[in-house]
């Protein structure tokens, strides 16, 4: 589904998910555990294999199987492992362990480019990325703290522990399907990672301010400035895919959410009245999304220097384009889900150098093996009286 269709792994958990709705929560953890780690794995498990990647079902079971052998460390039993000569598979596996692009099984071209920008913190950076993500909440506000959300999902059986950093935030001490809760059915939370929690409170908004978010996709930001903002200001939604904003609509109907206004963005054209007017706006640049690669480990197979460049390019666009938005005193920042400094200090001090008026008030940066959770960088811009918009 994810290597001869093109799915994201997401989707394509989801899709068989949604067709078995009597598995238990233990079943569906073990198909979103398994179903990960085989696209996470992908180049070791065949190097294992002794085979180059292919879909058909008989080597599928062979490579399913080099899972399985190391998940449990003794080669699983059943019909479909018949036949594959373990030893071997052990041999191709510890020689693989000496080359650091098949052994955390990324694309050479990755390996080459994490080096380069990360150093000896690569190695780290690589294990953590490679490791499952925890499912954590974001209390919405505007209907309940991460205390009274706590007790909630008590009450349905789900044990979950606070963030000391994120306020708002609850990871749940076990997989659950989340979206059957009722507190979720209700609007009481948003599935959110606490690195991407942290982004809406760095805008530094409070209530009754003019504010942008720029990017917004499905809104999991714009929810959370809105409960930051206590349903007061006047919040716009801009995103340049239309069924992304049909969802935000729907979460923010879900939410409570009423002070949200959509634009889909078809050309310069559809922002430029907004020009200069705007308090805080938000600039959650399209990008590699490497920092989210324990949760989307699909994306690391599409990934190329050629597509990174383009990625930077869009980058420097989006942050010139609309840092015009912002009135003179107002801020805004720039976030991007990369570990890749190019994606994110380089390209701040690129924006700040080309740029004038403009000085950094503060930046941050998470990282999966130092906090825990998605990797990302954030930095808050200020226009200064008389700054070029």
């Amino acid at each position: 589904m994810v290597f001869d269709e093109g799915k994201m792994a997401s989707s394509a958990i989801s899709e068989v998910l949604s067709r078995h709705p009597d598995w238990s929560d233990r079943k569906r953890a073990l198909f979103s555990n398994m179903f990960h780690d085989l696209i996470r794995w992908w180049r070791l498990l065949w190097t294992g294999a002794g085979r180059k990647p292919s879909t058909e079902d008989r080597w599928l079971w062979h490579v399913l199987g080099v899972l399985l052998l190391r998940w449990e460390d003794v080669p699983p039993r059943g019909h479909g492992f018949r036949g594959i000569p373990w030893e071997r598979v052990r041999k191709r596996l510890e020689r693989a362990g000496r080359i650091r692009a098949v052994r955390e099984s990324i694309p050479d071209e990755l390996d080459l480019i994490g080096e380069r920008e990360l150093g000896n913190e690569w190695d780290r950076v690589l294990r953590a990325l490679n490791s499952h993500p925890p499912l954590a909440v974001r209390a919405n506000r505007l209907k309940v703290d991460a205390g009274g959300l706590k007790d909630m999902l008590r009450e349905e059986g789900l044990g979950s522990t606070r963030v000391r950093w994120a306020p708002d935030a609850l990871v749940l001490k076990r997989k659950t399907n989340i979206f059957r809760t009722s507190a979720f059915r209700e609007g009481y939370l948003e599935v959110q990672d606490p690195a991407s929690q942290a982004v809406a409170p760095f805008l530094d908004v409070r209530p009754g301010l003019r504010v942008i978010d720029a990017c917004a996709g499905q809104g999991g930001k714009t929810l959370h400035l809105s409960a930051l903002m206590e349903n007061t200001g006047r919040i716009i939604a801009m995103d340049d895919v239309a069924w992304k904003l049909e969802m935000l609509k729907k979460r923010a109907r879900r939410a409570g959410a009423f002070d949200i206004r959509t634009v889909h963005v078809s050309s310069p054209r559809s922002y430029r009245r907004f020009r200069g007017a705007y308090d805080r706006v938000l600039v959650d640049a399209p990008c590699s999304g490497l920092g989210s690669l324990r949760r989307n480990p699909d994306i690391k197979w599409s990934f190329s220097s050629e597509s990174l460049d383009r990625l930077r390019e869009l980058q420097r666009r989006l942050i010139s384009d609309y840092s015009g938005l912002v009135r003179e005193g107002g801020k805004m920042v720039y976030a991007t889900c990369s570990i890749l400094p190019s994606e994110g200090e380089e390209q701040v001090g690129w924006f700040l150098g080309s740029r004038e008026g403009w000085v950094l008030e503060e930046e941050r940066r998470f990282r999966p093996d130092v906090e825990g959770f998605d990797g990302f960088y954030m930095a808050r811009l200020l226009r200064k009286d008389g700054g070029a918009g």
